[in-house]
């Protein structure tokens, strides 16, 4: 494909040909082979989340995130329920197929139809969910619904650059790495500066061949197990 020039020289990049915006993200379900992601309910959700993530002793895992820790339910339900009530972000729980239960949170946020642009985050997997084939899947539902049924160009992901477990999933996933915004933004009383990457919807095909292939039930031993690293 050919950069494309205009009638004084001026390379303009390449053609959009028929381009139309985007549908806006749906709230309906999304279902794998090992989990399910669904509009976040507070009623439904709400006590399952709170137990799972208080699993995780340290609380590590709320340190790059704007919110949280919350020391009590009454809190966390309070944050659930003006978070449940948008539509960017528009949160899903995940959930285990096997139990049934919630044990993960990620959204949909800076939706642009008209560009072509989405950004999944506010990830947050409790230990129930993370190094887990689920965690893998979540994200690729995510992943396929926004290009296959959206039809959006780019699909984002940031994370402040200190948090090297995101920056490694984000990798490992498929998403390019893009640089950092300094200076990006400022929570919990600390500056931050952002990573950027993304995919591409001309990228999708390929890593989706190799998310499924990495996904499949063979790939797994009785216990669960990988055979073969995720190669993207």
């Amino acid at each position: 494909m050919r950069v494309r020039q205009n009638h004084l020289g001026q390379d303009i990049g390449f053609a959009l040909e028929g381009w139309e915006a985007c549908l806006s993200p749906t709230s309906s379900v999304m279902i794998g082979q090992y989990c399910r992601l669904e509009a976040l309910d507070v009623e439904k959700h709400g006590q399952e989340l709170f137990d799972a993530f208080c699993s995780s002793a340290d609380k590590k895992n709320w340190t790059y995130l704007p919110y949280g820790p919350f020391e009590t339910y009454d809190d966390f339900q309070s944050w659930l329920t003006v978070s449940s009530a948008n539509s960017d972000p528009l949160f899903f729980t995940i959930i285990n197929l096997k139990t049934g239960k919630s044990v993960g949170l990620a959204s949909y946020l800076r939706i642009e139809p008209n560009t072509g642009a989405i950004e999944v985050g506010h990830i947050h997997y409790s230990p129930l969910l993370q190094k887990t084939p689920m965690a893998t899947e979540a994200m690729f539902l995510m992943m396929k619904r926004v290009f296959e049924e959206f039809g959006y160009r780019r699909y984002e992901w940031k994370c402040d650059t200190l948090n090297q477990p995101s920056k490694s999933a984000a990798l490992r996933l498929g998403f390019q790495f893009e640089g950092i915004f300094r200076q990006a933004t400022l929570y919990k009383g600390r500056n931050r500066d952002t990573a950027w990457f993304s995919i591409l919807d001309q990228e999708w095909p390929a890593l989706k061949q190799a998310l499924e292939k990495w996904l499949s039930h063979d790939n797994f031993d009785k216990n669960g197990i990988q055979k073969s690293k995720l190669r993207v």
